[in-house]
């Protein structure tokens, strides 16, 4: 965590044990040893706290990117259920017309590609 190895441990023990002696020595190390188990208790506790927070924000994108989907779906197939409504009824239309539309689609076509040769005639 902090990278303290075995050496700097030993340097530390031996430190605190001039500074404090061996009386008060055994309490200060419990005392440290529980401030440290509540610290890790602590971080342990924010980390998986942080960690359901951010899965539940991946749910909720998730979710929505699935609602966004399955809504482009069901407007794909409005879409092409509109698109063979309006082909049937073109269909029943040219079959109802006495003369076949694509002969006046190719006459239309001709007068908007060539509009000078209908004036001349």
């Amino acid at each position: 965590m902090f990278d303290i190895g075995f050496s700097e441990l030993v340097l530390i023990g031996v430190m605190s044990l001039l500074i404090m002696g061996p009386e008060r020595l055994p309490g200060a190390i419990r005392t440290s040893s529980l401030w440290i188990s509540r610290l890790r208790r602590s971080f342990t506790q924010i980390k998986a706290e942080i960690e359901r927070e951010v899965g539940a924000d991946e749910i909720k994108q998730q979710l929505h990117n699935e609602t966004i989907l399955q809504n482009l779906k069901d407007s794909k197939s409005d879409l092409i259920e509109t698109a063979k409504e309006f082909k049937s009824g073109f269909d029943e239309l040219d079959n109802q017309l006495p003369y076949d539309i694509s002969d006046v689609l190719k006459t239309e076509s001709n007068i908007t590609e060539n509009p000078d040769d209908e004036n001349t005639k």
